[in-house]
């Protein structure tokens, strides 16, 4: 019995120690925890006044704090010289183009681009810039109008083959004026399409001249496709029966003088583009 006394007590110290080394690591434990989650009143209230202070700061920096950041009256009439100044240049660079104003005040600019242009042919030759053009252009829409305009490659070759052969100086004459002119545009590929034109107007001594824009050609002869070349005759073919005869004849009577006059204007137009140029 004696032997069997010091194993029960050797069990029994290291029992000791194993409750106590666990409630030491509880306790430090319960320590950690407590000093994360738990607050003092004083650390809360810091947290609150630095919220708010946060928030205070934000508040400052949307709201003007100077007068600079306040627009004034002169300011106002500074972006109004801005966009009178933005709206000129726009109207001189690009004419055509429109400004509207949105429901919320600003302006929405759609300009006008003008169109695209293609090579154009070496032999484009007379060349009207863009004044004459626009002249050129407008004889031509007045054509389409009173239907004097024949179109395209085909018609305008049978007109000039059916057209009597004339000298070149009958062109120049202010009393009798052509019975034809021709509108040829410049921007063609293959160039092959128009190359014999103009040697069948100088033959028959029909004057014409090149602009550079086919597609500005097709929309004068209120065509949607782009045009090659126009032809613009002098007077219209009457067509219709003995009934329509007479009515066709008042309203020619009524619109020939105009475009008598609109027709000599174009002539003129046509021959003095093309009088620097021929020999």
């Amino acid at each position: 019995m004696s032997k069997e006394k010091p194993l029960t007590d050797a069990s029994s110290t290291l029992r000791a120690k194993e409750k106590k080394e666990k409630s030491s690591k509880k306790a430090e434990k319960r320590s950690e925890t407590s000093g994360v989650t738990k607050k003092s009143k004083k650390d809360k209230d810091d947290h609150k006044k630095e919220r708010k202070e946060e928030k205070k700061k934000k508040k400052d920096k949307s709201a003007p704090t100077t007068t600079d950041d306040i627009p004034t009256a002169s300011d106002e009439v500074e972006d109004v010289e801005m966009t009178t100044q933005l709206l000129n240049t726009l109207s001189e660079t690009n004419p055509g183009s429109v400004v509207i104003k949105d429901e919320t005040g600003d302006l929405d600019i759609k300009v006008k681009a003008k169109p695209l242009l293609g090579a154009l042919v070496p032999f484009a030759v007379p060349l009207v810039d863009e004044k004459v053009g626009k002249k050129v252009l407008k004889g031509v829409k007045k054509a389409a109008r009173t239907k004097t305009l024949k179109r395209g490659v085909k018609e305008v070759v049978k007109a000039l083959r059916k057209s009597s052969p004339s000298s070149s100086s009958s062109t120049n004459n202010t009393s009798t004026l052509p019975a034809h002119i021709v509108i040829l545009a410049a921007d063609i590929s293959p160039m092959d399409v128009i190359s014999h034109l103009p040697v069948l107007c100088e033959d028959h001594g029909v004057p014409y001249v090149f602009v550079p824009s086919r597609a500005e050609l097709g929309a004068a002869g209120s065509t949607k496709r782009p045009t090659s070349v126009v032809m613009v005759a002098r007077e219209k073919k009457g067509r219709g029966g003995k009934e329509g005869e007479g009515k066709e004849k008042e309203k020619e009577g009524e619109g020939k003088e105009d475009w008598g006059e609109v027709y000599a204007e174009l002539v003129k137009v046509v021959v003095k583009a093309g009088k620097g140029v021929r020999v």
